[in-house]
């Protein structure tokens, strides 16, 4: 046996106590020659750490590494293992482990203290064996984070009843001074100290007892504040910090930090800031000059409030200072060309009440003077009256410019794979991502193309290149997984319950090309036309999946020379004169014409183009084939002739119709459901197995010129997402708005939903798809705007979310189409006979108001509805911007007009 047979015997056993004891009875040398045994053996119980010979042996195992080692590299790297941390060597205690180490030297104990300590927290290191290690060599502690951490941890937690509580703990430690120094250090750390609940108090005690020098505890958290963080890491040390009480001498010698702060800080943070500043330039300690620096950092700020309580501090200032209006009047130019109404009627109001008359303030005249050039018209008219300047100032005037998302072509999909190699390529990069390159049409269609092409042209050239690929696919043995043996090869059948994705599809086609599908499953699949769904939904994926089933067929029994309905274009169009040469060179090879690979390349058809159309059709009947028959009656017809969709009630929401479309119901089995009657009800089902297949980016590519029964066919899980206020999908919105096909109730309608969605996530791809049909001349204005109204008053949708996405749309340059949606969307609700909610009302008034001001009169004409509300008595913020519309869209720019909301005076 060898020497370390016996030991390692032990170990097998359990036994902690003989394998140390056989340890003993070992010199140094022989120790470390059972090293490499038990290295072994610990790989040996890795393989399967959670089997009851693994858990029994763990526990000696690691105290056998830590008496055999004599590095303390080594030793540290054996103890923070993951199998020996988690496992059940964990049950080794701390006190176990220093009676083996106790005897190694301080140096060398001090260091294995070092190096556990350099560990990450997350590695879990008993904080009770490195402060051991740290007393075993009498040497200062490691401030790095894995100790600070467990330091927090030991001393938040009370062992012993004796302990005593965390103050009494901490006012013990012997390390306290430095501990403490390192925890504004750490991040994150105050995520920790806040959960406990008791530390503040303790630590501000301790500072008050002297224990702690207050100007490190004051520092610190301003280093740590300056730093930044997650709110809840910063939150802990802004409580301290406020608990510290500073003196006015301790505020006023660290006014630099508090404008850092101020300026840049979270807004909470600011917040504080910001009053200790103002608190400061009260009382005379903050020059003006210095207040003024401060306070166009903080207006310029995007919360409201501070900018609020700036202004409000600026107009006390000036009361008592009336000498600083010329540095501080000089500031306001941001609030002028705030989106907020009320805010930039304060900074007017500042500026009315403050500006030094003429001929005094001259440089702050022509400095405001300056900035009126970009406001808008409504705006710039009563700040250059407040000026004295009147509307004939010389002030160069921007005309307003609609800023819209850029209308993308098409581009033209690349040449076939001219290799194998190639082929093989781009499918494993397809694969390697997990299919999630549906969106890419380019790269899946080219991917399909290839395989078919190439199985035709060259079977064992492509089967060579495909080696490495096939290599790794479950179907082929390779990256087995337990789930993928469960399922086996079941999960190639057309009635599989699965998804049926991009990944699955292209996996289908290999695995065909493999023989590691049975022919009988894919004969009957392309019999079956695939599963036969009864939801909206899986008639899109059945006609998606029937097309890869009648390929992976045919590339057993019949290879075509390539697929017919490959796109042209990366929007998945296909022009009509390349699939008329697709089928002479059928005919020339006189191959057979797959009739879903055909009907899929009828829905692609680019047929905006009359004269194309006409010459198409024209070569498709000089065929003579059936094939060419039905392109040209086809392409002589203009497409399939969709029935016109209509909304109408669906419950509790509102939803579209569509009639049967007979042109497709006379296509192949897979793509009839295409044409079936759409109701409103839609799909509701618990489980629908075409959903979550990753598919949904590619329909519209499916149905490149129709996208209306793409959205026909998802508006009710859309709209259903949205009344339940869950995660709305609204990724498909872009997609369908850039694609082809005349806009329609279907698509109108999603947008308008995908408007209301819970998260501003949600709300922006619905805010883009808007912009985008503008942006094509598709945007019905009038009608989405009667959708959102209609939604509104449903009482289904949180009806503030529209004021915020459509905030979104003007900010970002749109304000003529916003202004053009919310025309038709205000008067249904002004007029409303139950009330509307107001405080969602007056921000689409406010949001309308901006808009109007912006693009100026007469594009922006009167709102019915708005009158009625704006004569109403009182001053809130719904008759305000109703005030403020009115005088937005008012034909005149008469003085009284334009200043028709309630005096600023009284915001100041």
């Amino acid at each position: 046996m060898t020497t370390g047979g016996e030991p390692v015997a032990a170990i097998r056993a359990g036994d902690t106590v003989r394998t140390l004891d056989l340890l003993e009875g070992l010199s140094a040398a022989e120790r470390r020659s059972v090293v490499p045994e038990l290295r072994g053996l610990r790989a040996e119980l890795r393989r399967d750490p959670w089997a009851g010979a693994s858990r029994t042996a763990y526990p000696p195992l690691l105290a056998a590494g830590v008496a055999c080692m004599r590095g303390a590299a080594a030793v540290a790297s054996w103890l923070t293992g993951p199998d020996l941390r988690f496992g059940a060597g964990s049950t080794v205690t701390a006190p176990t482990v220093l009676r083996l180490v106790e005897d190694r030297g301080a140096d060398w104990l001090a260091d294995l203290a070092g190096r556990l300590a350099a560990r990450p927290s997350s590695a879990a290191v008993s904080f009770e064996l490195m402060s051991g290690l740290v007393r075993l060599a009498d040497s200062p502690p490691p401030v790095t984070e894995g100790y600070v951490t467990g330091w927090v941890r030991h001393r938040t937690r009370a062992v012993r009843a004796e302990d005593g509580t965390l103050l009494e703990r901490l006012r013990g430690d012997g390390d306290l001074r430095s501990m403490v120094g390192a925890l504004f250090e750490i991040e994150d750390m105050g995520l920790l100290l806040d959960g406990s609940g008791a530390w503040s108090g303790a630590l501000l005690a301790l500072t008050g007892e002297g224990l702690l020098p207050r100007e490190v505890m004051i520092d610190g958290c301003l280093s740590r504040l300056l730093r930044g963080g997650r709110a809840g890491d910063l939150r802990f040390f802004q409580h301290l910090l406020i608990g510290l009480e500073l003196t006015a001498r301790e505020r006023r010698e660290r006014v630099a930090d508090w404008r850092a702060l101020a300026a840049d800080g979270p807004s909470t943070v600011a917040a504080h800031a910001r009053t200790v500043l103002g608190e400061l330039a009260l009382d005379g300690t903050l020059p003006a000059g210095a207040l003024a620096e401060i306070s166009a950092a903080v207006l310029f700020r995007p919360e409201k409030k501070l900018v609020r309580a700036q202004l409000t501090l600026i107009g006390r200032y000036l009361s008592g200072r009336p000498g600083a209006a010329g540095e501080l009047l000089a500031c306001l130019g941001p609030v002028l060309g705030h989106q907020d109404a009320a805010l930039r009627d304060r900074a007017l109001a500042l500026i009315a009440r403050h500006l030094p008359p003429p001929p005094g303030g001259g440089e702050v005249r022509e400095a405001l003077a300056a900035d009126a050039a970009s406001l808008p018209a409504a705006p710039r008219e009563r700040l250059l009256r407040v000026l004295g300047l009147g509307a004939g100032a010389d002030a160069v005037v921007e005309p307003y410019v609609e800023a819209l998302p850029p209308v993308r072509a098409p581009r033209r999909l690349a040449p076939p794979p001219a290799t194998a190699a190639e082929v093989a390529e781009e499918t494993g990069v397809l694969l390697a991502s997990g299919g999630r390159a549906a969106g890419d049409v380019a790269a899946f269609e080219r991917t399909l193309d290839g395989l078919v092409r190439w199985a035709h042209r060259d079977r064992e050239a492509l089967l060579g290149a495909l080696e490495p690929v096939v290599a790794t696919r479950w179907w082929s043995g390779g990256g087995r997984s337990p789930r993928d043996g469960m399922w086996g090869h079941s999960r190639f059948t057309h009635h599989f319950p699965g998804a049926f994705g991009i990944e699955h599809g292209v996996d289908l086609l290999l695995a065909s090309l493999h023989f590691a599908v049975k022919l009988s499953a894919l004969h009957s699949a392309v019999m079956n036309a695939g599963p036969e769904y009864t939801c909206v939904h899986g008639h899109l994926a059945r006609a998606f999946q029937i097309r890869l089933w009648e390929a992976a067929h045919r590339l057993r029994t019949d290879p075509q020379p390539f697929l017919l309905s490959t796109p042209t274009w990366d929007d998945g169009s296909l022009e009509p004169a390349e699939l008329v040469g697709g089928l002479e060179e059928y005919r020339r090879l006189e191959a057979r014409v797959g009739e879903n690979d055909f009907a899929q390349a009828l829905l692609r058809l680019r047929l905006t183009d009359p004269a194309a159309r006409a010459a198409a059709a024209g070569r498709a009947r000089a065929l003579g084939t059936p094939e060419g028959e039905r392109l040209a009656q086809w392409l002589d017809a203009g497409g399939p002739g969709l029935p016109q969709g209509r909304t109408v009630p669906a419950g509790d929401l509102i939803g579209v119709e569509y009639a049967e479309a007979p042109a497709l119901r006379r296509l192949p089995r897979g793509f009839r459901g295409l044409g079936m009657p759409v109701g409103a009800q839609g799909c509701d089902r618990t489980y629908c197995p075409a959903r979550g297949t990753g598919l949904e980016a590619y329909w519209p590519a499916l149905l490149p010129g129709h996208r209306e029964l793409v959205a026909a066919r998802t508006l009710r899980t859309l709209s259903a997402s949205v009344y339940r206020d869950g995660p709305a999908d609204t990724g498909l919105l872009p997609r369908l708005a850039e694609s082809g096909g005349g806009p329609g109730p279907a698509l109108r309608l999603s947008v308008a939903y995908g408007m209301f969605a819970r998260s501003a996530e949600d709300r922006l791809p619905a805010v883009d798809a808007l912009l985008l049909l503008a942006a094509r001349g598709d945007l019905d204005a009038e009608a989405t705007g009667a959708d959102l109204a209609a939604l509104v008053l449903s009482g289904t949708v949180v009806p503030s979310r529209l004021a915020e996405a459509l905030r979104t749309a003007a900010d970002g340059g749109a304000g003529r189409t916003t202004w053009s949606v919310l025309r038709y969307v205000l008067p249904p609700l002004l007029e409303a006979a139950e009330p509307v909610n107001t405080r969602a009302l007056g921000d689409l008034l406010a949001v309308a108001a901006d808009c109007a001001e912006r693009i100026g009169a007469p594009d922006a004409a009167p709102v019915r509805g708005v009158d009625a509300v704006a004569e109403r008595g009182g001053s809130s913020r719904l008759v305000g911007q109703a005030r403020r519309l009115r005088a937005a869209t008012a034909t005149s720019t008469d003085p009284s007009a334009v200043d028709g909301s309630r005096s600023a005076e009284a915001f100041v």
